[in-house]
């Protein structure tokens, strides 16, 4: 063992080395569809599914020409999957990816590709399974219940650090309040900063945030934190072989821009360089929180399965319509994508920065 692989670092700085340093997981060639299936990977559904969120939000804003802000992007499947989607639908969509690996090859050429969100957008910002792999630290209570940063190794070894203080303090105890030993928790607050940054950079639109996610009154008791490597999950080793996530306290993020949120289901770190806005916003830009399968029911994604008797007039026509309500069913599955969280904020234009 090394002296670098010995070394004890909390989990937001062991998480940021593991995944976006030198060799990180996330910054290889074969890139997260080598790991793990997003919705995205699931079915074009999704992608049809963002590209009609994109012309409603176009039809908001009255305008053809329309920014989608693709955060997170992957290798681009989504950013691909929206162009494809939109071609011939009269709308000027200017992509762009927001992602730290570079640049894919074969990626459309239409396609902005950069580390952080444009300022200034007029359009849809779309972060799809982007905050859970912002990373964060990792708090659990003692024996004698006081509240501790965990620190991990390199191979996984974990030992209780220094008390949680300051800021992060005073955002388990808004958020996500540890009162018994043994109880861990993931401080959020790197998320909420990063989401806010995100919403900032709009100057009018729409900002969506899909993932794992928590609100209060039902967080894991023990966190969240997992990995996953080659399509299974694993533990989370910060070694650089694998995927390290934990779900989200989208609650928290909704929050975090003002506005405020009724902390469930149908209520409602910034990048390098960037600080959060943190602003408020008028009350019919509040946010909205709902499930995936409510929000892709809204967008025509339903599971439905067609009528029995298209199978005798359009043999052909019924058996693609299965396979497009099959995977319309995972996309909405309960105990599966289907319980993603969506969280929506609108940024009307004056609100703009």
């Amino acid at each position: 063992m090394t002296d670098e692989t010995r070394r004890w670092r909390g989990w937001r700085e062991a998480t940021e080395r593991a995944l976006y340093g030198p060799g990180g997981f996330f910054l290889r060639p074969e890139g997260p569809a080598g790991h793990f299936r997003t919705s995205v990977h699931a079915s074009p559904l999704f992608a049809g599914a963002v590209a009609r969120l994109l012309g409603e939000v176009a039809e908001e804003l009255g305008t053809d020409g329309v920014d989608f802000v693709d955060v997170g992007a992957g290798r681009g499947e989504l950013l691909a999957g929206v162009l494809a989607a939109t071609a011939g639908s009269g709308l000027a969509v200017r992509a762009y990816g927001v992602e730290r690996a570079a640049r894919p090859d074969g990626l459309d050429p239409r396609v902005v590709w950069t580390d952080r969100p444009p300022r200034g957008a007029r359009g849809l910002l779309f972060a799809n399974e982007w905050l859970d792999n912002v990373p964060v630290d990792v708090a659990e209570a003692d024996a004698a219940g006081t509240v501790r940063y965990v620190e991990v190794r390199a191979d996984g070894a974990e030992r209780l650090g220094g008390p949680v203080s300051g800021a992060d303090a005073e955002w388990l105890e808004r958020w996500w309040p540890l009162r018994e030993p043994g109880a861990r928790a993931e401080i959020g607050r790197p998320r909420d900063e990063a989401w806010a940054s995100a919403v900032a950079s709009l100057a009018a639109g729409r900002a969506v945030a899909v993932d794992y996610a928590h609100v209060r009154g039902s967080r894991p008791p023990f966190g969240s934190l997992t990995g996953f490597r080659a399509g299974r999950e694993v533990p989370p080793v910060p070694d650089g072989s694998r995927d390290l996530t934990s779900h989200v306290a989208l609650d928290a993020c909704a929050a975090a821009v003002g506005g405020g949120s009724s902390g469930g289901p149908s209520s409602g770190g910034a990048f390098p360089g960037e600080a959060s806005s943190g602003g408020t916003f008028p009350a019919e830009a509040a946010p909205e929180l709902v499930t995936q399968r409510e929000a892709l029911r809204r967008l025509g994604v339903t599971g439905d399965r067609p009528p029995l008797a298209l199978a005798s007039t359009d043999p052909a026509g019924y058996v693609r319509a299965l396979s497009s309500a099959g995977e319309a069913a995972e996309l909405t599955a309960r105990g599966g994508l289907g319980d993603f969280l969506w969280l929506t904020r609108r940024v009307p234009p004056e609100e703009g920065p």
